[in-house]
């Protein structure tokens, strides 16, 4: 299937790995323009040479920035002043004893999680009206439906995002904008690898067993009962930067497995 996405630009907040990657790399199958964004200029140049090795007559590019930092994300808004679609994916997560997350945690958190899509959305919205196309979409989590009480601080911000782009979308009536959520359960990223390892050690039991129990205990909704591949997520995200898409807008797009036992 063509997805129309030749010559489209797109531009991934924190794509230098996991989920964020793989978005790239199904974008640039698609033929799209592609700038990728980690938060040191070495980890942007070496995801953009292992991109250029896998996709040698690809268009790609990359913009180093961190998203706790809002003087970096406007000096990353002066160098790309426009894209066609925008893949708000930048994110942290920890697990952390709700009584132990600081207030410091909570504004990092939503500083990272939330104002990271809030200020690049701001940003690109109002050219893509101007165009009248294009894509918003902002990578949240099924934690956004489920709280994790492991780590509370982040699910809040997942749900946030929600709010967020749902919001946006009301003013896209009339346009060929879409603004969209796409919410990932369990992936095996990088991330969540290290996240698996450091619950092990919590409970002294090895990785492997600790990703057992995490489907047993925390996530026993499952209806995968595995971690889903990052190139599953990224499946969906490419599918709804399409313009085969125009039909889906403000909606909330669930990836996770069957984790969250809602009919909607």
């Amino acid at each position: 299937m063509d997805l129309q996405l030749k010559g489209k630009s797109a531009f991934i907040s924190g794509s230098t790995q996991g989920i964020g990657f793989a978005i790239a790399e199904s974008l640039l199958k698609e033929g799209a323009k592609v700038v990728v964004n980690g938060r040191s200029d070495d980890r942007v140049a070496e995801a953009v040479a292992k991109l250029s090795e896998s996709f040698p007559d690809g268009d790609i590019s990359g913009v180093a920035a961190d998203f706790s930092k809002a003087d970096e994300v406007n000096a990353l808004l002066k160098k790309l002043p426009q894209v066609d679609i925008l893949v708000n994916n930048a994110g942290i997560f920890e697990p952390k004893p709700f009584t132990e997350i600081t207030d410091e945690d909570w504004f990092r958190f939503f500083e990272v999680n939330v104002m990271s899509g809030v200020r690049l959305s701001r940003h690109y919205f109002p050219g893509m009206i101007e165009r009248n196309w294009g894509r918003i979409i902002f990578i949240s989590s099924e934690s956004a439906v489920n709280i994790p009480e492991e780590m509370i601080h982040y699910g809040t911000t997942k749900t946030a995002q929600l709010a967020v782009s749902r919001g946006l979308s009301e003013l896209t009536k009339g346009t060929h904008v879409t603004v969209n959520s796409v919410l990932p359960g369990p992936t095996k990223s990088e991330g969540v690898q290290e996240f698996v390892r450091q619950l092990g050690e919590a409970t002294q039991v090895s990785a492997e067993e600790a990703e057992k129990d995490f489907f047993k205990t925390a996530r026993p909704t499952s209806l995968l009962q595995r971690f889903a591949s990052v190139e599953e997520i990224a499946n969906l995200v490419t599918y709804v930067a399409s313009p085969l898409s125009s039909g889906t807008n403000g909606s909330a797009l669930k990836v996770d497995g069957g984790v969250a036992k809602f009919i909607l």
